[in-house]
């Protein structure tokens, strides 16, 4: 979004993401994605030298972002108590697994410990096997709770000067996904189940077995499910049994409810359930794999993909999501380790990599 982001890496290797894999041009696909047009310098912090050229960095910084270990910011001087003494309008936010204080606030967290310890893999996978999710959530959330945070940090420093202290939790960040499901147990006593590629608290909403294959589809009004019943089930009784009148009623009835409607599919292709479906107004939608996204239309017609240096080379790359009209995202070059040291040093007032003065 045009920030000038300067990533401070470890000389010995850099951030671990690097070397998850080789992927994209010799490149992590997990590093390549995230460090698009970031500027990379390598900074050994347990050298006073360098220490000293991170604070100059900060002095002038309007964010500054860690997830270090805990307490390991304050053990460098880099707290926000002592950094907002020398800039005043810097917006500093730490991300770590439970939070500054609490019992918990030394351990240390990654994504799938996260999702465990929050119950989203209580309540992910099928009935006799849970699951975490596929894409690292508790990682991803608690970075746009980041960013969010910050950009409402930085309209604030606007109109007041100051910035500010944020401390995002990733544990905090998964609970919250998980409100409708603790609020489910705290109002009635019941844990909503895991029941695979099907909604938990809402029916009939999901994947349902036809002749051919599975067809996805969501009920989510009374409106639809009476549409439902008429024009796709063809059983206007199914619409007037009081065992399905409400959604609460069908969650309670689900087993009997999904038992009727596969088998009304059973003998029905794939084309003519969704034919029914959307000539019903029906949301419906194809259950895709890897490649098929990679191939979606959509991203195709709406000019999704980029090309991006990444090792030296070319790789397709999604653009953010942003759409922010007149303001499209940078889509620079994936940096390697240290390759903007001493550029960054030379904009400092330093004439090379080992912090030499000007």
């Amino acid at each position: 979004m045009g920030a000038d982001v300067i990533k401070v890496e470890r000389p010995d290797g850099g951030d671990s993401a690097r070397a998850y894999d080789g992927a994209v041009n010799g490149v992590s696909a997990y590093f390549a994605w995230l460090n698009r047009g970031k500027r990379s310098v390598v900074l050994d912090l347990k050298r006073e030298r360098d220490r000293e050229i991170c604070t100059s960095l900060l002095a002038h910084a309007d964010v500054f972002v860690h997830n270090l270990a805990p307490g390991a910011v304050e053990r460098l001087a880099f707290g926000y108590d002592e950094l907002a003494r020398h800039n005043r309008g810097l917006v500093w936010c730490g991300i770590s697994g439970y939070g500054p204080d609490g019992p918990l606030r030394n351990k240390k967290a990654y994504d799938m410990l996260v999702q465990a310890e929050s119950g989203v893999v209580s309540v992910t996978g099928s009935a006799d096997s849970p699951a975490k999710v596929g894409v690292s959530i508790a990682d991803i959330a608690s970075g746009m709770y980041a960013y969010a945070s910050i950009l409402a940090a930085l309209l604030r420093r606007e109109r007041t000067g100051v910035g500010g202290r944020i401390d995002i939790a990733m544990l905090e960040c998964l609970a919250e996904w998980m409100t409708p499901a603790l609020s489910v147990w705290q109002g009635t006593g019941k844990v909503p189940a895991r029941v695979g590629v099907r909604h938990n608290m809402i029916v009939p909403y999901g994947a349902y077995a036809c002749a051919d294959g599975a067809v996805l589809f969501a009920i989510q009004t009374q409106r639809e499910w009476q549409r439902f019943c008429v024009q796709v089930m063809e059983s206007p009784s199914l619409e007037t049994n009081p065992r399905f009148a409400t959604n609460g009623d069908r969650l309670a009835n689900r087993a009997e409810l999904e038992a009727i409607i596969e088998a009304r599919f059973r003998d029905m292709t794939r084309a003519d359930v969704i034919a029914r479906l959307e000539r019903a107004d029906i949301p419906t939608g194809a259950v895709n794999d890897v490649p098929d996204v990679v191939a979606h239309p959509q991203l195709a017609a709406r000019g999704r993909w980029r090309e991006v240096n990444v090792g030296g080379a070319s790789a397709r790359a999604l653009l953010p999501p942003h759409n922010l009209q007149g303001a499209s995202p940078g889509m620079d070059a994936v940096p390697a380790l240290g390759q903007h040291t001493t550029e960054v040093l030379g904009e400092l007032g330093y004439t090379n990599a080992t912090g030499g003065p000007a």
